[in-house]
């Protein structure tokens, strides 16, 4: 029976990654912390392991009786108090833990990083938008973004490391939170949407981020990144109006603001987190993906290299995410 890790495996991606290993008849070990919820990972197959990713001397400690044949690494923070704290989980813990795999010469067949199509920020901004490709220079203008990118970096230093990275675009579905507060905006009448030039984004369903990791995990090329979408863009009022219908096709209020109101909200969201202690969905790196009109990317390369087949569109995951709201009481 092979064995695969999953980093991460009680996040949003993770937990689909982990049913998804034990659907294949895995042997499943799910990292998490400590104080992790386990609310995802109900299948009494799952078998449990606490890894520390701000220590390299630990990770070994902790993974010195251990043979994984695979091991994806989801585990990452998208909102941080502290910009610091993006490099220190992000970058940081990704060194470690592939520190300690390979000090431990674990014979790994691929190691898949969940990375993101942020590492390249605000590039092919001139209408019409082209899509971002591999071969294009990565200019992140977030925290998040830097920190994987910088991740990504690291890992093409490495020499004979089975290492494949996904990148993909703006991930949803059931048990996401972050586009779920877009759902309960709607849900109470009101839809809000920054910047008057043209927004071109893009949206990949979870469990087609799934088929992409497994496909990576069969036979990924080393080195090798790809990006993830379904193959088509949006407009944000696309994706707002198909979350209304899910509704009841609610009335709603339109609110567009200006770039720079969005950036005196998210300057002041920032600002009252750090007073507070507690990260909020506005935040300075939320202002910067707002602002960003071109989220088109090249999925040509996994379709090609991989056989990725995106089989979910926006409508169609849109609807099942409502669903998986609505029935476990989130709507």
């Amino acid at each position: 029976m092979e064995k695969i890790l999953i980093t991460g495996a009680s996040g949003f991606i993770g937990s689909f990654i982990v049913e998804e290993a034990l659907k294949r008849g895995m042997d499943v070990w799910a990292a998490m912390r400590r104080t992790s919820s386990k609310q995802f990972l109900t299948d009494e197959r799952i078998r449990f392991i606490e890894l520390n990713l701000d220590s390299e001397e630990q990770l070994r400690e902790q993974l010195k009786d251990h043979r994984f044949d695979y091991v994806v690494h989801a585990a990452g923070v998208t909102k941080c108090l502290k910009q610091e704290d993006f490099f220190r989980i992000n970058t940081e813990g990704t060194k470690h833990l592939v520190n300690a795999i390979r000090s431990l010469e674990m014979p790994l067949k691929r190691f898949v990083y969940i990375s993101s199509l942020s590492v390249f920020g605000p590039i092919r901004e001139k209408q019409p938008y082209e899509e971002i490709r591999e071969t294009d220079t990565p200019k992140p203008n977030t925290a998040y973004g830097k920190s994987k990118l910088a991740s990504e970096q690291w890992l093409d230093t490495l020499k004979d490391f089975p290492y494949v990275i996904l990148r993909p675009t703006g991930v949803y579905g059931p048990r996401e939170r972050d586009y779920f507060l877009m759902a309960q905006s709607i849900k109470q009448h009101t839809d809000f949407a920054a910047g008057y030039k043209r927004q071109d984004i893009t949206f990949v369903y979870v469990q087609d981020v799934v088929q992409a990791v497994f496909l990576a995990l069969d036979h990924g090329q080393t080195g090798r990144k790809y990006f993830l979408s379904d193959g088509q863009v949006y407009q944000s009022r696309t994706f707002s109006d198909l979350l209304r219908h899910e509704l009841g096709d609610k009335w709603l209020i339109r609110i567009k603001a200006p770039i720079w109101g969005l950036r005196v909200v998210t300057f002041c969201g920032e600002y009252i987190g750090r007073l507070r202690k507690k990260v909020t969905a506005l935040n300075n790196d939320k202002y910067h993906i707002m602002r960003q009109r071109n989220w088109r990317c090249d999925i040509q390369p996994a379709i090609d290299e991989l056989g990725f087949h995106p089989e979910y569109n926006l409508e169609q995951g849109v609807k099942l995410a409502v669903k998986w709201y609505k029935e476990n009481g989130w709507l």
